[in-house]
């Protein structure tokens, strides 16, 4: 990572795992941030990778207002984009009885049935856009008294693990990137079909650097997932498949990891370019309110290594809101 002068501290971080994860505390993010304040939490993240913060009781605008201090938020339209609170497109609501409506009932369960491997639900967010979003927030407005937990994994740390050969090879590789359903998933029943068809009638597909350079460090990072990677191309589909499922098993080894339990008010904040995280699947099957909200900050196409930079398959580029 570059290094920067030592700056004044004016809020508390806490490092929280050997690899990954901070907390901060000593600030109220539903008030006017000045700039220092913003640049030292910007480069807790970058240097963190996600960093957390506790008891933040803020409403949606300002949830939004804090996210545009780190840049533009991007929009959310149209049915496949996920349901927002009225009045405010720039938020994502994850809720699974929210979602209930789109997909019908139990539907986690039943997909989480299908998965072809344990690791499918691994992945940065909207990978399948050739320009990813930066940053990712996301707060906690109801959450269970057990389960529900976060998991992080750095993939520079994981990137920086593999052996100097395999780092070598990697670095000149490109990989195609599609909505998450469509990889580590059987599809084996019409509301299989249907739910696909409201991806497959507008898809969104990129091919990305299989190493990304991360546009503010200079750090390389590995960028593929589990949930959206689908091939490396140039490759048959038995190598292809072979090499993905090592770096997958890599990237989410513990030792790269971070876990979060959240509360009320909690927030996550983090570096999309340089992690993957992995949804809870532990309380799908309880009868419990989990409702988050999640805004995300406007990214740019990935640069590998060589000077290869994302490009666009199929769909439109995420645009600012």
């Amino acid at each position: 990572m570059t290094q920067t002068a030592t700056q004044p501290t004016r809020i508390s971080v806490e490092q929280v795992a050997g690899r990954i994860g901070a907390e901060i505390s000593g600030v109220d993010l539903g008030q006017e941030l000045d700039e220092a304040v913003v640049e030292e939490i910007r480069r807790a993240v970058l240097a963190h990778r996600v960093v957390f913060f506790r008891g933040q009781d803020i409403t949606h605008a300002q949830h939004i207002a804090f996210g545009r201090r780190f840049g533009a938020l991007t929009r959310r339209e149209g049915k496949k984009h996920g349901v927002h609170p009225e009045g405010y497109p720039e938020i994502l609501t994850v809720d699974p009885k929210a979602d209930t409506e789109r997909y019908g009932a139990d539907f986690e369960e039943h997909y989480r049935r299908k998965w072809t491997s344990p690791l499918a639900g691994w992945h940065s967010d909207l990978t399948q856009a050739v320009n990813p979003p930066s940053l990712s927030i996301l707060r906690a407005e109801r959450t269970p008294a057990f389960g529900g937990d976060t998991q992080w994994t750095n993939t520079v740390a994981a990137y920086e693990g593999l052996s100097a050969p395999l780092r070598e090879f990697v670095d000149g590789l490109t990989a195609e990137h599609a909505f998450f359903t469509a990889v580590h998933l059987r599809h084996s029943d019409e509301r299989d079909r249907e739910i696909l068809g409201i991806y497959c009638g507008d898809p969104q597909v990129a091919v990305h650097p299989v190493v990304r350079v991360h546009p503010e460090t200079g750090e390389k990072a590995l960028f593929v997932s589990p949930g959206s990677t689908t091939r490396i191309t140039g490759f048959t589909e038995l190598e292809s498949r072979h090499l993905l499922e090592l770096l997958f098993q890599h990237l989410t080894s513990a030792e790269y990891t971070v876990r979060f339990r959240w509360e009320p008010g909690s927030i996550a904040l983090w570096d999309n370019r340089s992690t993957c995280h992995f949804a809870p699947t532990d309380f799908a099957h309880l009868d419990v309110d989990r409702v988050m909200h999640r805004v995300t900050v406007l990214g740019e196409p990935a640069r590998g290594p060589h000077g290869f930079v994302s490009q666009l398959v199929e769909g439109e580029p995420m645009r600012a809101w």
